[in-house]
């Protein structure tokens, strides 16, 4: 981590390349050296802040006055900084009779500002927790009664999960995780709080701002989605291809007991969606023998979605593991226990994330969780059958050579597609893949489950949602669809975005035949569509091109008097879309336009 000092001067560097967010900064103590920290650290993470900072203590004067200079700044982001010193002062002050309602009525209070806010302006708020601080007013006594600060200020703590978890745009930036890491010590400094109203020190002021970066950039659809790992010495002790199956070092003694633990570590990543992947230099046989093997390996083959073990170079390894994918490089974060392979890849490709990981083998996992590599934004249902998508498409892809052509191979899949509008069993996955899609993505204009939901109301607009299913598995929901009308003849396509895992599949097709059939439905002539360059989307620069689309001033547009439905060989599974009728929803705000 760089110093404060190193982040300071990072704010005099030039932005340009850097995304700029807007952020606004409201706390109840001085909060100048800590938005300087997050403008420097902001540069490290390639973000040009555009910050407002508040006032001292003004938040309330900010959220509630309709012309403040917050709503003038139109931030993107809002951090609501609340300082423990603070907040115990406000409890000394409340009445006795008062203080068990302590923790519920500083919830409210939160829920107030959110409202106000999320009512004027489309916000992320990102709230700081607290800290422990005990008081030892009443000892140990302290967790046994409301009375004590110790359990109300444990008690907002638990009551801004459940908050964060219920309001979709709010985040929490875990404070109280910091400081059980660092230790109170490393985190405040009594000087510099009664000198300057700054409630967390110097040293301590980078690992807060990187936090508050890595849930800034997860909102903006930037974050890792794959864990590539060596092997030996890295998920197990010793070198299996020397040592044997029967001598490595795992299992709960010795040695083998931090091995196991790395293991559990990344079985969970895995279950909530991150994708694994092996590169190991060994023989293939032998590195996977002890995931079929061994009795005490956590990991299994069924947990990998791409295993490379061979003794070409790591780095053209990657890039297999990555074309197989089809994911970035900087979607990938790479472990490897060898500095000299760890140098290699980030030279060679610089994109991927690999950390400098301690000699000892026993402090990986410790110095790893501290990294905070896989800040995530929203969860589905989904997530944790990724890795089995994944398998079943290398399962496609190795059936795909033995078919003399393209067409032959799409054919014999039997593909499938069910087509349905947003609503509430599907909102989390569609926010999901508007929050994560980065490749296939015309606009990249993101949207939160209520933005979603919001816009699925609307009587000038329809959502689609499309699954794509085969012989070999399901693929869940990997399309959404935003179309607006413009006018009585043209609808908008706001938003066209895909998974990746589906490329090569003509599901673009079958899907512009399903808008085609919602525009002909309306009594629409036109088709317009805009394509939005980023330095991710570049797959899909000619793909309005590709599919008919006429470019004049800047947009694509496309004559629905003249298009013919195109061959794509998927099938729609809903019994009342065919040929001949668009999908009329039942929701309000769906199907034909009024």
């Amino acid at each position: 981590m760089k110093s404060f000092a190193a982040l300071k001067r990072n704010i005099k560097k030039p932005a340009s390349g850097l995304k700029r967010i807007r952020v606004g900064v409201l706390g109840d103590s001085s909060t100048q050296l800590f938005t300087q920290a997050l403008k420097g650290y902001g540069y490290e993470a390639g973000l040009d802040l555009d910050l407002h900072e508040a006032p001292h203590d003004q938040i309330e004067l900010q959220v509630f006055e309709p012309e403040s200079g917050l709503y003038k700044a139109k931030p993107e982001f809002i951090i609501l900084f609340c300082s423990v010193q603070k907040l115990r002062e406000k409890f000394y002050r409340t009445d006795l009779a008062e203080k068990k309602n302590f923790a519920e009525s500083h919830i409210r209070w939160i829920e107030s500002l959110y409202a106000v806010l999320l009512k004027k302006i489309p916000v992320q708020i990102i709230c700081l927790n607290f800290p422990e601080l005990n008081d030892s007013v009443y000892g140990n006594f302290s967790n046994k009664t409301e009375l004590s600060f110790v359990y109300q200020l444990r008690k907002i703590n638990y009551r801004l999960m459940q908050l964060s978890s219920e309001l979709k745009s709010l985040s929490i930036c875990d404070v109280c995780s910091l400081q059980g890491y660092y230790g109170k010590k490393f985190i405040f400094d009594s000087t510099t709080y009664f000198r300057s109203d700054m409630v967390f020190s110097i040293a301590f002021l980078p690992f807060i701002a990187k936090n508050i970066c890595d849930i800034v950039l997860s909102v903006c659809g930037v974050f890792k989605k794959c864990l590539i790992m060596d092997l030996d010495d890295m998920i197990w002790g010793g070198l299996i291809g020397d040592d044997g199956m029967e001598n490595i070092q795992i299992g709960d003694l010795g040695a083998g007991k931090s091995f196991s633990e790395m293991q559990m570590w990344i079985k969970q990543l895995k279950q909530r969606g991150i994708i694994l992947a092996v590169c190991s230099k060994n023989n293939e046989l032998t590195a996977k023998e002890p995931f079929e093997k061994h009795p005490d390996m956590i990991l299994h083959l069924d947990d990998i979605a791409v295993f490379v073990a061979n003794w070409r170079s790591k780095a053209e390894n990657i890039q297999y593991i990555r074309r197989t994918l089809g994911i970035g490089f900087d979607s990938m974060v790479f472990l490897d226990d060898n500095p000299f392979e760890r140098n290699c890849i980030r030279d060679l490709i610089p994109q991927i994330t690999v950390p400098e990981l301690p000699e000892n083998p026993g402090d990986h996992l410790d110095f790893l969780q501290t990294l905070n590599l896989f800040e995530m934004a929203s969860l589905s249902l989904e997530d944790g059958t990724r890795t089995q998508y994944y398998l079943e498409e290398t399962r496609r892809s190795v059936v795909s050579g033995k078919y003399p052509d393209e067409h032959e191979f799409l054919k014999s899949l039997h593909m499938v597609s069910h087509i349905e509008p947003a609503n509430k069993f599907n909102l989390p996955r569609l926010s999901q893949l508007s929050q994560r899609s980065n490749q296939f993505n015309l606009r990249t204009i993101r949207y939160t489950e209520e933005e979603i939901g919001t816009i699925s109301q609307a009587a000038d607009t329809v959502i689609l949602s499309f699954t794509l299913n085969d012989k070999y598995g399901e693929s869940g929901i990997i399309c959404l669809v935003i179309l607006k009308k413009k006018n009585p003849d043209t609808l908008f396509i706001d938003t066209w975005l895909m998974s990746c895992r589906v490329l090569n599949r003509r599901m673009d097709c079958f899907t512009l035949n399903a808008i085609a059939k919602v525009a002909r439905v309306n009594g629409i002539k036109n088709l317009t569509g805009e394509y939005i360059p980023t330095h991710q989307n570049s797959l899909v620069r000619d793909h309005f091109f590709n599919l008919g689309f006429v470019q004049t001033d800047g947009s694509w547009t496309l004559d629905m008097q003249t298009f013919e439905e195109r061959p794509c060989l998927i099938t729609a599974l809903n019994t009342n879309w065919d040929k001949n009728q668009a999908l009329i929803f039942s929701l309000r705000g769906q199907g034909v336009f009024l």
